[in-house]
């Protein structure tokens, strides 16, 4: 985008200059200490700082309305809602509507290949592409800010990750019919240590009559976790509708205006400060790091005899991380075959028990006329599903916790921890079961009096009828007490059969009410299930994998800088190196003293 198409200049030059002197100086530093990770860290860091807009990144949970609520903001489609995970999309401003997609070339490069904006959407998912790129003359982009569509969740989709660390704001987007779950705030707090500025929008307002109740649990458990972000109610459909009707009564109840009066003065109104903390926290991180490096191999040039001794213990620990490497695949593959295994065996569990349930009510059903205490049945099974489905759970979590053990003791015995596998509540099945309605009073039990009278009836006259004909041949009346018996017999026959024959209708009913509950509620809790256990496996499959590369990273870091010492140990070439590593922790230590000063400033 040229210079002459960004309208707002969001971030003060004269106040980014400073920093960006600061992280310059640093780089060098950082690339001199051959630290490639912590470059490419000061890089975003610097390029987000070095951009004068507002970089607003937009994540959240599948399904909950993310690329609609992009679109409301901008103004213009530039993500597709059809549900299924993407390509990152950016948009910017630009005085005519334009699209790129980016795709990798044959070579390996990147291409950035011009499109229709009216059909650009429709060509996100084409083999290759890697990222869209839209400008548009909307409003709020003019007005100095970015939007990226992160595709997916963080949780999802590790490369969101690389937006969140290139962001100066977040919204993360949740459905408004529930509140976070353990999961939503543990991922929560991963973004503020990314970025602090957050904005959680509840999405589909619309739709949820509850919402209020869910917004207030939202902020105490936001509270609970210490994390101070805003919740903000909204329905991106609510508002494209309002849009279509010129209805501005009807856009204020969708939230939207609100939220955008929000970004304004949150985000916009503070841009300098939340570019300036951002870029004061990565320098105090970084400069710990390489302070932290430099130190270590001071303290070994200081006292070589001291090098065989950590060499030593350093080839040990190489020897364990290097058996963490190569039983990698071994965990790998019990982690995979147990959960796949998990997973089955926690379907079966719960279709064994409630066919159990299935059972034993069609046997109930059958024992008695099931009209008779039918909100009494309907409330004992409701308890018995409830009782069933918790039992599932914790069958489910110990299982998980046997796995984690079994994964870990396919590593050396070296102590490996195993993660806290945490029980969420049990007991608090409810909400998941909500969406299962309840079984419906039975239709066929709606009969009255008049019903029964007629059907009486209509059994006497055809009685009285047949007889008094047979008997008139015989040159009696057509009603005698030959006839007026067999219609009282044959009424109440017709009475006691009609009564038969609701009564078995009913239970008929009522068997298939049992099975599609049941039906309900197997799709139902199997769905929380598998994404419960999907969690599990995320969460033991980056624990270990954390341990086994963690571990080879910082060693091979130790022992470079150990040998790196050793080489330099004689007399002139350690004084020499020494002299080096005084002058860069001083000015590390001046960097970080003018990083705190330019932070305190910005705060005010």
């Amino acid at each position: 985008m040229s210079g002459a198409e960004r309208l707002a200049v969001v971030k003060n030059p004269d106040a980014m200059g400073p920093l960006l002197e600061l992280l310059d100086e640093l780089l060098g530093l950082t690339h001199a200490a051959g630290r490639t990770d912590l470059a490419n860290r000061l890089g975003i860091a610097r390029a987000r700082v070095a951009d004068p807009r507002v970089r607003l990144v937009v994540v959240g949970e599948s399904h909950s309305g993310m690329s609609t609520l992009v679109n409301s903001l901008v103004g213009a489609p530039v993500s597709a809602t059809d549900g299924q995970p993407g390509v990152p999309v950016i948009a910017e401003y630009g005085a005519q509507a334009t699209a790129t997609l980016v795709k990798v070339g044959a070579a390996g490069t990147a291409e950035r290949l011009p499109v229709d904006p009216a059909t650009a959407v429709a060509e996100l998912r084409t083999e290759g592409v890697i990222r869209a790129e839209f400008t548009a003359p909307s409003p709020l982009l003019a007005e100095g800010f970015v939007v990226l569509d992160a595709p997916g969740s963080p949780g999802e989709t590790p490369s969101t990750w690389s937006l969140l660390a290139a962001a100066d704001a977040v919204l993360y987007v949740a459905d408004a019919g529930a509140p976070f779950t353990p999961a939503q705030i543990e991922q929560l707090q991963r973004i503020q240590q990314v970025c602090p500025t957050v904005v959680c929008v509840l999405n589909k307002i619309d739709q949820y009559p509850q919402w209020p109740q869910v917004q207030q649990q939202d902020r105490q458990l936001l509270d609970d976790a210490g994390l101070a972000f805003a919740v903000a109610p909204a329905s991106a459909q609510l508002h494209e509708h309002a849009a279509a009707l010129g209805d501005q009564q009807l856009d204020l109840e969708s939230g939207v205006p609100q939220l955008l009066d929000h970004l304004r003065a949150y985000v916009l109104g503070r841009a300098d400060v939340v570019a300036s903390e951002a870029a004061v926290r990565d320098i105090r991180l970084i400069t710990d790091h390489l302070a932290l490096a430099l130190r270590s191999e001071g303290e070994t040039l200081r006292d070589p005899r001291r090098f065989t001794v950590i060499t030593e213990q350093l080839r040990r620990t190489r020897e364990e991380a290097e058996q963490l490497r190569l039983r990698t695949a071994n965990w790998s593959l019990t982690l995979a075959d147990g959960a796949a295994e998990l997973m089955a065996d926690t379907e079966h569990d719960l279709r064994h028990r409630l066919r159990s349930l299935i059972r034993d009510s069609e046997s109930q059903i059958m024992q008695r006329d099931p009209v008779r205490k039918w909100a009494d049945f309907s409330a004992e099974l409701d308890a018995k599903i409830c009782e069933a489905v918790e039992e599932n759970f914790v069958i489910a979590h110990y299982r998980s916790v046997e796995l984690a053990e079994q994964v870990a003791a396919k590593f050396p015995e070296s102590g490996i921890p195993t993660p806290d596998l945490k029980l969420d509540n049990p007991g608090d099945v409810g909400a998941v079961l909500e969406p299962v309605a309840t079984m419906e009073p039975l239709e066929s039990a709606k009969h009255g009096i008049i019903q029964q009278i007629l059907n009486t009836l209509r059994g006497s006259y055809a009685g009285l009828l047949m007889v008094g004909l047979a008997t008139s041949l015989l040159g009696m009346s057509l009603v005698n007490w030959y006839s007026a018996g067999a219609g009282v017999l044959l009424g109440v026959n017709a009475l006691w059969d009609d009564r038969k024959g609701r009564r078995q209708r009913r239970q008929s009913e009522a068997k298939v009410a049992v099975a599609r509950l049941m039906d309900d509620v197997i799709f139902q809790v199997s769905k929380e299930s598998r994404y419960r256990l999907r969690a599990v496996q995320r969460s033991l499959r980056d624990h270990f994998t954390e341990i086994a590369n963690s571990t080879l990273r910082s060693v091979d870091a130790s022992m470079r800088a150990a040998e790196e010492a050793a080489a330099v140990h004689s007399g002139v070439r350690r004084e020499q190196r020494l002299t080096e590593i005084e002058t860069s922790l001083v000015r590390l230590r001046e960097l970080r003293e003018r990083a705190d000063v330019l932070g305190e400033s910005s705060s005010y």
